[in-house]
């Protein structure tokens, strides 16, 4: 549809030819190259071939005997036949050794963490208050890269709103990340209600936080599945978490309530309803620290006052960490972080950074210069 709108059917008929062409020209030389090989070892025997009867033929008759002409022809052409399957054969176990060489890289990656952890499970209702400290917290994707974060030492109060803001690389998904643990610190120790995220298990850890991506991820199911995915709340826990996202008359409108189908990444339903179907998970876990990814960014206006009434009202208590992409998102924020090049350059209110100049108040300067040019 959005292609119509803009009329540009042509334009997108060739560039998707355009792809398809690029797609099948590695296989085209692929297939080319085996072909010229061929040709060439066919000729390569050929020649020997002819060299070899030429030989036979113009030596004196009392070195060559007649009855040994055709025998050794035989043999020239035997010689030929697997002179040219060796040289095939080789060339297509090398080509085939490339899925080995993956395979063996893919064995040689270092595992996660311990799912759980027996002598080290996290009490109950943990994390109780969101209280959140960073003592220089350094990360790097692999041991021969950089650091990504480079000591970000800050603390954060149980039930306030941070966000997070920074340039394009400058590090805000690796610190989402690293909460997470999908990237384990290379230094410095990230303790969530006197814990040390490190020493628990992933399961453990992971389970306890709640997130709210910007592209609403749902699975092939039914609601029941993609809002509850291991079963552990009950049909009322669940109304209620739907009632709270305004999606209860949505789905109790359908005939199968609960168990109304989602399609592969939620096809069969809008946008703001994913997005508002991942924010009742999050409402069930009930938990005490929230990350959000610029949430409300692929959603209508009207969607967008929905959530974030939601969030002001249902997560009044717990403490959010919000990646920005726009400015204004962190107007609203308790204090705001700004990540350049892997450090922690600004840790303040808004107000407070808007006052003097600084990273953030460029940030906004820039952002509204870039509005008011559109």
């Amino acid at each position: 549809m959005t292609i119509r709108a803009f009329r540009k059917e042509d334009s997108f008929c060739q560039e998707n030819v355009n792809r398809v062409n690029s797609s099948l020209r590695m296989d085209f030389h692929n297939n080319g190259s085996n072909e010229w090989l061929g040709f060439r070892l066919e000729l390569i025997g050929s020649l020997v071939l002819c060299l070899s009867t030429m030989f036979m033929i113009f030596l004196p008759s009392s070195i060559v005997r007649p009855e040994n002409v055709g025998l050794s022809l035989s043999y020239g052409l035997s010689l030929n036949s697997v002179l040219f399957w060796a040289i095939y054969m080789s060339c297509f176990v090398e080509n085939r050794m490339v899925s080995v060489e993956r395979i063996k890289q893919f064995s040689r990656l270092q595992p996660e963490a311990a799912w759980h952890i027996e002598n080290r499970l996290p009490p109950p209702n943990w994390p109780s208050h969101g209280n959140v400290e960073l003592k220089d917290l350094q990360v790097r994707y692999l041991p021969s890269t950089p650091l990504v974060l480079k000591g970000i030492t800050l603390s954060i109060n149980g039930g306030e709103k941070i966000g997070v803001v920074g340039r394009t690389g400058s590090g805000k998904s690796t610190l989402i990340q690293v909460f997470f643990r999908l990237v384990e610190p290379t230094g410095g120790k990230i303790i969530i209600d006197g814990i040390d995220i490190c020493m628990l298990g992933l399961h453990d850890l992971r389970s306890r936080f709640g997130i709210i991506p910007q592209e609403p991820v749902l699975f092939e199911g039914t609601v029941r599945s993609n809002i509850d995915p291991i079963g552990q709340f009950s049909d009322e826990e669940i109304w209620k978490s739907l009632e709270r996202c305004q999606l209860k008359d949505a789905i109790a409108s359908k005939p199968d309530k609960l168990d109304s189908l989602v399609a592969d990444n939620g096809d069969n339903w809008s946008v703001g309803q994913r997005q508002l179907l991942c924010l009742g998970r999050v409402m069930l876990k009930r938990s005490r620290l929230l990350f959000m990814d610029e949430a409300t960014a692929s959603v209508d206006s009207q969607t967008d006052a929905i959530i974030q009434k939601i969030i002001r009202e249902d997560f009044a208590a717990c403490t959010i960490i919000s990646i920005a992409h726009r400015i204004p998102t962190v107007m609203d924020c308790d204090r705001v972080l700004v990540v350049d090049a892997g450090k922690a350059k600004e840790f303040d209110k808004p107000s407070h950074l808007l006052e003097r100049p600084t990273l953030f108040a460029a940030l906004v300067q820039e952002y509204a210069n870039r509005s008011s040019g559109l």
